[in-house]
């Protein structure tokens, strides 16, 4: 790739060098998703949701199967236990699996209903999952829930309750460093927005005000540095973003980016998933 970095305000400097380039550390897949850096097995893993695949790339071993079928995952995360936290499509449900393989589902339903198709997933420092649950991953005629919420799942608590229902098709999820604030990528193709949204000292959610809107493709998986920057995933790669919603650059990928994350030993490889191939880059910053 050449000219993969976009200056557009000299703070993106700070992010990432002029003449940096992505590197493809893996290729060949249908569409990839959710990746998650995952200390306790020493690696990357992401999904590949149409081929029903859990892939573990490492940088001593390159990429291999890690779990399939992996029930059409999607999202993925790691808790404050090191353990990997998975929305499923096709099981329409989170799980939660330890660094040693035991699966055991965590959320599958709301008021007595199934989840439409739980999506992406963060979990906050206390513990509680949060995710998302737009239709994208069933039939319309196998829609149960009245509206497409963002979810907030307690320790211990036997279902969800609802913090957001105001979106048109929730999609990404990524807390500020300080956890005060709540972005959230509403994807649905008339929209393209990232929305801003304050944390309650109850876990309640206030605002939702428009923080970015996204003008190549939608908005999808989103990330922050310890900064506060916010890095979109775009229809031509990653767009970042100071925290007062100032497009700082992008980060050019030659297919659609769906999600990204930070990883590697010290945080600052910022890893991207993008249809068919998983592009890594070395920034200046570690993540949040």
């Amino acid at each position: 790739m050449s000219n993969s970095i976009d200056i557009i305000q000299p703070g993106m400097r700070d992010v990432v060098c002029e003449d940096a380039e992505p590197v493809c550390i893996a290729e060949g897949f249908r569409f990839v998703e959710g990746p998650a850096w995952w200390p306790a097995v020493g690696g990357l893993v992401f999904s590949d949701i149409p081929g029903d695949t859990i892939t573990l790339w490492t940088e001593a071993s390159g990429h291999r199967v890690w779990r399939q079928p992996s029930r059409r995952a999607n999202g993925n995360t790691i808790d404050p236990g090191g353990n990997l936290v998975t929305c499923e499509h096709g099981s329409r449900t989170v799980t939660r699996t330890t660094p040693g393989g035991d699966t055991a589902t965590i959320a599958s339903s709301y008021r007595g209903k199934k989840l439409n198709s739980p999506n992406d997933v963060v979990v906050k420092r206390d513990g509680t999952v949060w995710f998302s649950d737009p239709p994208y991953g069933i039939k319309p005629e196998q829609r149960e829930q009245p509206a497409n919420y963002v979810f907030r799942l307690d320790p211990g608590a036997a279902e969800p309750v609802a913090v957001c229902d105001s979106l048109s098709r929730p999609n990404g999820l990524c807390f500020s460093p300080d956890e005060r604030v709540l972005y959230i990528a509403d994807s649905d193709t008339a929209i393209h927005h990232v929305h801003r949204f304050e944390v309650r000292p109850d876990n309640t959610l206030a605002g939702g005000e428009v923080f970015a809107v996204i003008g190549c493709g939608v908005p999808d998986g989103l990330r922050c540095d310890a900064g506060g920057r916010l890095y979109s995933t775009a229809g031509d790669g990653v767009w970042v973003f100071d925290a007062d919603g100032t497009l700082l650059g992008k980060i050019h990928t030659p297919e659609t980016a769906a999600n990204c994350t930070f990883g590697g030993g010290d945080g600052r490889t910022l890893f991207i998933t993008a249809t068919s191939r998983v592009w890594a880059v070395e920034l200046n910053i570690s993540g949040a």
